[in-house]
C-alpha cells in the first residue's frame, strides 16, 4: 500500500442536517486520512508536493465516502428481484430456506459470493454486514472472497435450530451443535483475515422465531466471551413483532436483550415496530438499527420512525436487505429512504383529510439519507470511517458527473455543489462510479 493524495471535490454529511462540499487535496499514509486542505490552500500544495502519488480527478469528478451496508443476506444474491408475493413468514418457508440450503456446495457458494462482492464494490459499498447460510465452509468463502477482493466485511453463520419455524433440512440439529459451529466459525473467519483488519465475524441468531431458548442464551454468551459484534432481526412486520408476545410475553426487543443480544453495536435489521421503550433500550445498550427501505415496503407493514429515532439518540444506518431489498447499492437505499419518509409524512389514504392522513415531521432529505448510508453506518459499527477527515480509514468512492454512460448530467449554468450532491445521491449507477478505495487500496476501477 502506497502513500498517496487525492485532489476532488468532496462531498460528506459529517452530521445527519450537515452536508459539506469542497475542492480538497487528500493525503493517505498506509490506509489511513493524514490530513485533509482547502485544494486552493498554501497547505494543499505542501500535500502535493509531499505526496509520493498525487492524483488529481479533476472537476468533472467528486468524491465521497464509502458506503455502508448493515444488511445482506450473501446466499440470496441468486433471488435478488424476484419472488416478493408473499408474507416474509411464508417467503422464506417457500423460496428462501430452499435456495440457502443449496449453499451446502462450497464450489457454488464461491461463484456466487465473488459475482455478489464484485459487484457490490462496484456499487461503492466499502463495507458490509453479512448474514451468510447455516454452514461452516460456505461462510468461510464468504470471508475469504470478502478478504481476497478487499472489502471490508463482517460475515456471519446463521444460528436457527428452532424446528416450529425451520424446515428441518436446513437448520441447526440443536442448540448445542448451532453454538459449536458458531464458536468454530468466529475462529475461523478471525484466521482467514489474518490480522488484516478488514473481515470480522459477526454472532448470528437469524430471528428469535428461528431459534430456540437455549441457543439465544447460548450465542449471548458467546458474544460475551468472544467480543464479536451481533446482528439479527427485529420486530420487522406485524408478524414478527407479535411473535415476541405470544412465545415471551415481552417485545422483540427486550426479549434480545434478556437473552445478552442487544449489546453495544449489535445490529437491528429493520425493527420498523419497536416501542418508544424499545427505541429507549436500544439507545441504551448502543445498539444499531440497520433500516432497509425497500424490502420493508415488500414484508414491514411500516415505514421506520428514522426521525424519531434519530431525535432519541439511536444509532442508525441503511441496509439493501439483499436478495428481499431488489437493489444492490446503498445509494438507491438513500433515495428509498427519501421516498418512503414522505410517504410516511403525507399519508396514503386519500379519503382522509390531510389532517388525519399522515404523520407530520417525519420526513428525512437526501443528506440525511446519506449521513445514514456513511457516517450512521460508521457510527452503527463503531470504525472510524463515513467522513473523509485526518483520522479516518480511506474507504472512498469517486463519481464521474458527466460520464457519457452514465446518467447524471452537470448543467454548469444551473447545477451549484448541492444540486449535483443530489443528483449524485439519487441517480448514480455503476456507469457513473469511476474508482473505490478500502483502507487506501484501489478495489474497483472503472
Amino acid at each position: 500500500m502506497s502513500d498517496f493524495s487525492v485532489e476532488a471535490t468532496r462531498f460528506q454529511t459529517p452530521g445527519p442536517s450537515t452536508l459539506e462540499t469542497e475542492r480538497v487535496v487528500i493525503a493517505i499514509a498506509n490506509g489511513e486520512i493524514t490530513a485533509v486542505a482547502p485544494a486552493s490552500s498554501d497547505e494543499a500544495a505542501v500535500l502535493r508536493a509531499d505526496s509520493p502519488e498525487h492524483l488529481n480527478l479533476g472537476h468533472d469528478t467528486v468524491i465521497v465516502p464509502g458506503m455502508i451496508d448493515l444488511h445482506i443476506h450473501a446466499p440470496q444474491w441468486q433471488q435478488l428481484g424476484t419472488a416478493l408475493d408473499l408474507p416474509v413468514q411464508d417467503w422464506l418457508q417457500t423460496y428462501t430456506f430452499p435456495l440457502e440450503a443449496r449453499f451446502a456446495d462450497t464450489a457454488m457458494a464461491g461463484v456466487v459470493y465473488r459475482d455478489l462482492v464484485a459487484t457490490l464494490l462496484a456499487h461503492g459499498t466499502t463495507t458490509a454486514v453479512y448474514f451468510a447460510s447455516v454452514h461452516e465452509p460456505a461462510t468461510l468463502v464468504l470471508a475469504e472472497t470478502c478478504a481476497e477482493a478487499g472489502q471490508r466485511a463482517f460475515v456471519g453463520r446463521v444460528a436457527m435450530d428452532h424446528p416450529d419455524a425451520t424446515p428441518e433440512w436446513y437448520r441447526d440439529a440443536d442448540a448445542a451443535t448451532g453454538l459449536t459451529a458458531s464458536a468454530r466459525s468466529i475462529e475461523a473467519i478471525r484466521t482467514a483475515d489474518a490480522g488484516r483488519g478488514l473481515v470480522e465475524p459477526i454472532i448470528t441468531p437469524r430471528f428469535l422465531p428461528a431459534c430456540t431458548d437455549e441457543l439465544l442464551t447460548g450465542l449471548g454468551d458467546l458474544a460475551e466471551t468472544t467480543g464479536a459484534l451481533v446482528q439479527t432481526h427485529c420486530s420487522e412486520s406485524d408478524w414478527h413483532h407479535a411473535y415476541a408476545f405470544e412465545r415471551f410475553g415481552k417485545t422483540d426487543t427486550s426479549a434480545l436483550d434478556s437473552f445478552g443480544l442487544l449489546r453495544n453495536r449489535t445490529v437491528l435489521a429493520h425493527s420498523n415496530h419497536v416501542t418508544d421503550a424499545d427505541i429507549s433500550l436500544i439507545t441504551q445498550r448502543g445498539a444499531a438499527i440497520g433500516h432497509c427501505p425497500i424490502s420493508n415496503a415488500y414484508f414491514a407493514n411500516a415505514v421506520l420512525p428514522v426521525p424519531e429515532l434519530l431525535a432519541a439518540g439511536a444509532r442508525v444506518g441503511l441496509g439493501t436487505d439483499i436478495g428481499a431489498g431488489v437493489r444492490p447499492g446503498v445509494l438507491q437505499q438513500c433515495h428509498e429512504a427519501v421516498t418512503m419518509s414522505r410517504m410516511r409524512r403525507d399519508g396514503v389514504h386519500a379519503d382522509l383529510s390531510t389532517a388525519e392522513r399522515g404523520a407530520p415531521d417525519s420526513a428525512i432529505d437526501t443528506t440525511t439519507a446519506f449521513w445514514l448510508a456513511t457516517a450512521g453506518g460508521a457510527e452503527a459499527l463503531g470504525l472510524p470511517l463515513g467522513v473523509l477527515e485526518p483520522g479516518r480509514r480511506f474507504d472512498a468512492v469517486a463519481i464521474n458527473l458527466d460520464h457519457p454512460h452514465g446518467v447524471i448530467r452537470r448543467h454548469v449554468d444551473l447545477d451549484d455543489d448541492e444540486r449535483l450532491f443530489e443528483k449524485v445521491v439519487r441517480l448514480a449507477q455503476t456507469s457513473d462510479i469511476s474508482q473505490v478505495w478500502v483502507d487506501g487500496r484501489t478495489v474497483h476501477r472503472r
